[in-house]
């Protein structure tokens, strides 16, 4: 059976709203899906009720920051209880830090020349900020996408380009995720349940042995193990890590929109598919 759990929307960094994205899977034939925006459970409602009307089961879902002493990572948290007022204050505290650390980025561009509304941008945010959005935004302005392409000699700058040289740019500053500490979430999962998975792990880098016994140990449930980000080396290293440490096992494309420019790849699903098969222990999640 094909599952996707994990999924983005415009209510983070995704560019599709929860109805267009449960249009987009049940294209791909997708049984069970979870929307898994960052730091948010805005769209999940509009999610649900778009995955009835088209019989696909939903999960609910969200991505998180999070933090284990100087290690971080994301994780996947599947479940819960979405409506708990806990859950809405403990978001709403990192919406307003990163909310901080997105306006002292903008203000320094525009101290150095570029074109910012930073009130107008940042009205346009209620919840998470996503970086990409804020790329969006100061990209959209002419004066800005001269200045930009002229500094990174490319008329045709990728996303990441513009982030690594204009917000992940020590010279200028570093525009950080609003990272949470995992005790505090799994405080809150005492009030509100559900499970957490570790999120695409070998995206960046590998956690090694040590964390994930850690990790093991006070709580967490298992671990994304099917992504596109992951070679298939990385696939058979996390089975196995899996296995030894009894972790439930997930998969998710990772959706956040069609990629554009002509490419004839426009997103995982056009060669990749999560087959709940494959997972160990998935029915803990899936039901």
């Amino acid at each position: 059976m094909l599952i996707d759990l994990q999924l983005h929307s415009t209510y983070s960094d995704g560019y599709m709203t929860p109805t267009e994205v449960v249009k987009f899977i049940k294209k791909q034939g997708v049984k069970v899906a979870s929307l898994t925006d960052h730091n948010t459970v805005g769209g999940v409602d509009e999610f649900i009720l778009a995955c009835q009307k088209n019989s696909i089961k939903p999960v609910v879902g969200m991505e998180l920051y999070v933090k284990l002493g100087n290690h971080k990572f994301n994780l996947l948290w599947y479940n819960f209880d979405y409506n708990n007022p806990f859950l809405h204050k403990f978001l709403r505290d990192s919406h307003i830090r990163r909310r901080a650390q997105v306006r002292n980025i903008l203000e320094k561009l525009s101290r150095r020349g570029f074109k910012l509304s930073i009130g107008k941008i940042l009205d346009k945010y209620n919840r998470y900020i996503p970086i990409n959005r804020i790329v969006d935004d100061f990209m959209t302005v002419k004066e800005n996408s001269i200045k930009v392409k002229k500094i990174l000699r490319n008329k045709d700058p990728r996303e990441e380009e513009i982030i690594s040289e204009f917000f992940r740019n020590k010279g200028i500053g570093i525009l950080r995720e609003s990272y949470m500490s995992i005790g505090r979430i799994l405080n809150l999962r005492k009030k509100i349940g559900g499970q957490l998975i570790v999120c695409h792990p070998a995206k960046s880098r590998y956690i090694n042995k040590d964390i994930w016994d850690k990790l093991k140990k006070i709580g967490l449930d298992g671990v994304e193990v099917l992504s596109p980000h992951h070679s298939i080396g990385a696939v058979m290293y996390i089975q196995q890590l899996a296995r030894e440490l009894d972790f439930v096992e997930t998969g998710g494309s990772d959706f956040h929109r069609y990629e554009g420019g002509n490419f004839l790849l426009q997103n995982s699903w056009e060669y990749y598919q999560i087959d709940s098969k494959y997972l160990r222990k998935i029915n803990k999640i899936i039901g």
